[in-house]
């Protein structure tokens, strides 16, 4: 409790001393927050981690395809299967019609060697075949090689069990989370990088062979660093600032400048202007930064908040505005001698003054007995 003390008592001279709070603060209607559809994050110290960014693409994982042929030369009697769809071990996908004679001619059962998808049916029935066609594909997607090309000077940096945060295209609401498998044995010459392959569990079948990734490799971790999510963070590369909600007035928020440290994915290290605690705009940021100052003055919310009047940058008035702004009455009121501490001190010493009066006369009645 003391060290949350500290935090807001620290916080305050942020804005209660700030000459340029009316402009660096934005003050929305209900309706205008509820259209922003505004989200926060806290700023917090957490575990930061360090990451390389890199491209790659989803691969089937290596022994996980199977291919289906015929071993006699025929015709394709009956296809049982169409791409896409799931078959299990050892479940019909075809009947081939030998060439032998006979009547009718001999035929034979072709089975699925793995349980997987259909991703490649290369026969239609009638279509003669033989022992070197290819006539279905199946592959297993229950796991997936998701391979990254690491730039070599960066490789040193990579070790077995490696975590990546993994996102595709395809699905950009899903990052998914992988360790590394193992290294490539030999460097893309052309290219000057290196694979790392990730093994990347597929239980509802969305990663698919051939879909783009990025990877972001995380290299190194370090304990205790403030840090917010990368989408609050607004302006350019000379001057960055975030938005926080204002610790005193609703639908109030303060423009903060900002010195950023190192960047991920996700996030990105403060070195200088925010406190634990503070509560940053993250979606809708980008739009306060067009809204002005909003809907409402900073004077007539800090009038609403603290229940008297104020400056138009938001500070205390004097005696001498209040007076020439024709507040002698609330300037009364808080200086009157009679308020309400003093209404309780004068109580307080009439109830001992009181009690001491009756504590003498119980003393000397006994003496006067």
């Amino acid at each position: 409790m003391k060290h949350i003390t500290l935090i807001l008592i620290s916080a305050l001279p942020l804005f209660a001393t700030d000459a340029n709070r009316a402009q660096s603060t934005v003050i929305l209607e209900e309706a205008a927050v509820a259209n922003l559809q505004l989200d926060f994050a806290e700023a917090e110290e957490t575990t930061f981690e360090e990451t390389i960014f890199s491209l790659g693409h989803i691969e089937v994982l290596p022994g996980k395809k199977a291919i289906v042929s015929s071993r006699i030369p025929g015709r394709a009697f009956s296809v049982l299967v169409i791409p896409h769809q799931e078959v299990d071990a050892d479940a019909e996908v075809a009947w081939i019609e030998s060439r032998q004679p006979g009547d009718p001619p001999p035929v034979i059962k072709l089975n699925a060697p793995i349980s997987g998808m259909i991703s490649k049916v290369s026969i239609a029935q009638g279509q003669p075949v033989s022992p070197d066609n290819e006539l279905i594909e199946i592959i297993d997607l229950s796991i997936v090689e998701a391979t990254a090309s690491v730039p070599q000077h960066l490789a040193g940096k990579l070790k077995p069990g490696v975590n990546a945060h993994i996102r595709v295209n395809a699905l950009p609401e899903h990052v998914f989370e992988a360790k590394l498998a193992h290294i490539a044995a030999v460097a893309d010459e052309n290219t000057g990088t290196l694979e790392a392959a990730f093994h990347v569990p597929n239980p509802e079948k969305l990663l698919r062979p051939g879909m783009k990734a990025e990877f972001s490799l995380v290299v190194n971790q370090r304990e205790n660093v403030m840090s917010i999510p990368r989408s609050a963070v607004q302006g350019d590369a000379a001057e960055r600032f975030v938005y926080i909600k204002d610790y005193d007035l609703k639908r109030a928020f303060v423009k903060v400048p900002i010195v950023l440290g190192a960047q991920n994915d996700r996030f990105v290290e403060i070195v200088k202007g925010l406190f634990p605690g503070d509560e940053v705009v993250t979606r809708g940021a980008y739009a306060l930064a067009f809204a002005g100052k909003g809907g409402i003055s900073l004077k007539e919310a800090m009038d609403a908040a603290h229940g008297h009047a104020h400056n138009e940058d938001g500070s205390e008035m004097t005696k001498e505005q209040l007076a020439a702004a024709g507040h002698e009455d609330h300037d009364h009121h808080e200086h009157s001698p009679w308020n309400m501490l003093t209404i309780f001190f004068a109580g307080t010493s009439g109830f001992l003054l009181a009690l001491l009066i009756l504590t003498l006369v119980m003393i000397r009645q006994p003496a006067a007995a």
